[in-house]
């Protein structure tokens, strides 16, 4: 599939009665897309346009299985060392999926949102991404977080730094700072922790992304590059958690 074609995952066998616990929330590092290039002879930009393509399968088939939160590690702090042809790049495969699929995201009901600092973006995307944010706020048939710009330190400077002014501006006692309210200035205040993470790739590094939120997160590492990978693999995984005591 090259579009976000939900019948065709259904015809795929996916059931939610196949697994035991289905988890509230999965968040993903799509890795590898690089790689999957260069073992084609790619370049850098096609293999993020086909990691675009298996994003919008795995979106389906995580509303088949009946998930409601998925989180997505599009582009960290660190991704602007990358070439700035490639950075160029990927902000124009951002506004893209943002402007193609908006209208299909609406008719599923999935709300789409972003976390990250936005100030580094470039004023066009900080747009498309406010404008879908809008549209799709009052869906809830899946919660679709995208991090970009995200980097989980940075995400909690910023998180300390704005609990630090009211502090010092007398708007909140010092007593009052506890975990909960940590966890609600986070960018994912009002989301639940993630119960499943998974990398793609077959690195085993978790690279900065959500160190808060999945400290008691399954984590599952898989050799397949992100590109390749499918609804079908998210079944097993799925399947795998479900076993998990």
């Amino acid at each position: 599939m090259n579009q976000l074609d939900f019948e065709d995952v259904k015809k795929k066998g996916l059931r939610v009665p196949k697994f035991k616990t289905v988890p509230a929330h999965i968040a993903i590092v799509m890795d590898g897309n690089g790689r999957w290039a260069n073992q084609r002879g790619l370049s850098r930009i096609e293999g993020h346009k086909a990691g675009e393509a298996a994003l919008l399968d795995v979106v389906a088939g995580a509303i088949e299985a009946g998930v409601k939160n998925l989180t997505v590690y599009a582009f960290s702090t660190e991704n602007w060392k990358r070439s700035t042809e490639e950075v160029l790049g990927l902000m124009s495969i951002f506004a893209r999926y943002i402007e193609r699929e908006a209208d299909r995201l609406a008719a599923e009901s999935v709300r789409m949102r972003f976390i990250g600092d936005r100030s580094r973006l470039d004023a066009r995307l900080q747009r498309l991404m406010a404008g879908i944010e809008e549209r799709t706020a009052q869906y809830s048939r899946l919660n679709l977080t995208v991090a970009i710009n995200y980097g989980g330190r940075d995400e909690l400077t910023r998180a300390i730094r704005a609990i630090t002014v009211d502090v010092a501006e007398g708007r909140l006692d010092p007593s009052a700072v506890t975990e909960a309210l940590v966890s609600q200035r986070l960018d994912t205040g009002d989301l639940p922790d993630p119960d499943l993470v998974i990398r793609t790739s077959g690195e085993t590094r978790t690279s900065n992304f959500l160190p808060w939120q999945a400290a008691y997160a399954e984590f599952e590492f898989t050799q397949t590059l992100w590109p390749d990978f499918t609804p079908d693999e998210l079944a097993l995984i799925l399947k795998r958690f479900g076993n998990r005591d």
